[in-house]
């Protein structure tokens, strides 16, 4: 019978929200019967060596031919046109966003990886992305039919309703993500720099190991700005302390310079926290207007003057709060995502009883 191999490149226990994705679809196949299975590939993605596309190559021929290539994007969009014309027909490649979108590349290593995934792209089957801005910018940057193209929501779990900060704290404000140049952390110190007359504190939740330099900058510029007794970097932790962190935060935050859907959004949204977000990429669709302010990625300015507007109105909180409850009442749930990735890697096997 045929199945589904999953190929992921490196850790796949990592913390980050693409990882986050595959874990649960793998999760949600294996509670519904999908036939699956994952594939690890090499961690030097999305610069592999040699050596290593060699190994990948293999791996992924080595499958029954009937079996579907679900291939995370982290690898296929690094895939060398002649490794993806030879796997023409049987992938379906997974694109949480483009890499060549990731910020701090040097714009000849830009082009390269978007040269390269758009080449690539050509020869999936079909293609899965998380978000409708997504599949507008794959088939208008990318060349990818929208035909070809399947929206699949990252799911979300059913959260306790955050209960925020203790009486006589300050307003206690969270972001969640690793701390990389695209999730812009800086420019969030620099409006917070300029909030300094305001009671609260921030909480930053995310790997710091993924971009030294850019870790090592952030905590300079939060001792130049006196602010390191009210900025704290977590660094990542496990399941029950960041479902602590929210439970115990006022306002969530998210200065990201782009987004292939923002998953830490939703995660919000599940536990009744008012938002100010960027517009950044997918973002500006997944939090919806009555629960969020949304500013321009990069602009500190504006940043500040959205969280000001709500540190002092603890009323237009309040009402941001309850919209957001309400809209994690229609968030789509794993379960949903976990068929909807299914139905395109096999056609047809939910009407078989699957």
């Amino acid at each position: 019978m045929s199945g589904i191999a999953f190929a992921i490149p490196g850790d796949i226990e990592l913390p980050t929200g693409g990882y986050a994705y595959d874990r649960r679809l793998l999760a949600e196949w294996h509670a519904m019967g999908v036939p699956a299975e994952h594939i690890a590939l090499p961690g030097s993605f999305p610069f592999p060596t040699e050596g290593d596309l060699h190994l990948t190559g293999r791996a992924l021929l080595q499958r029954p031919y009937d079996d579907t290539l679900l291939i995370d994007g982290l690898a296929y969009g690094a895939f060398p046109e002649g490794i993806a014309a030879g796997l023409a027909g049987r992938v379906v490649a997974l694109v949480h966003h483009p890499l060549g979108l990731e910020t701090g590349l040097a714009p000849e290593t830009a082009r390269a990886l978007l040269a390269r995934e758009a080449a690539a792209l050509r020869y999936a089957r079909a293609v899965v992305t998380p978000s409708p801005a997504m599949k507008r910018l794959l088939a208008a940057d990318f060349g990818v039919p929208a035909e070809r193209i399947t929206v699949a929501s990252p799911g979300v779990d059913a959260a306790p309703r955050a209960s925020g900060s203790s009486a006589g704290e300050p307003l206690h404000l969270l972001a969640v993500g690793a701390v990389v140049p695209r999730k812009g952390y800086d420019v969030l110190v620099t409006a917070l720099a300029g909030l300094s007359d305001r009671d609260w504190r921030l909480t930053i939740v995310g790997a710091t190991d993924r971009a030294i330099d850019t870790v090592a900058a952030l905590v300079a510029q939060i001792e130049a700005a006196g602010l390191s007794a009210r900025i704290r970097l977590a660094g990542a932790i496990g399941d029950a302390a960041l479902a602590e962190a929210y439970a115990s935060a006022d306002l969530f935050v998210m200065p990201s310079l782009f987004e292939g859907y923002g998953m830490v959004l939703t995660e919000a949204l599940a536990r009744g926290l008012p938002i100010v977000c960027t517009t950044g990429g997918a973002a500006a669709e997944t939090a919806p207007d009555d629960a969020a302010l949304k500013v321009a990625p990069g602009d500190a300015a504006a940043l500040a003057k959205a969280m000001a507007s709500l540190i002092d109105a603890p009323a237009r909180r309040r009402a941001m709060a309850d919209a957001a409850w309400a809209a994690a009442e229609v968030l789509p749930r794993w379960r949903d995502t976990a068929a909807i990735v299914a139905g395109v890697c096999l056609p047809g096997w939910g009407q078989k009883g699957g």
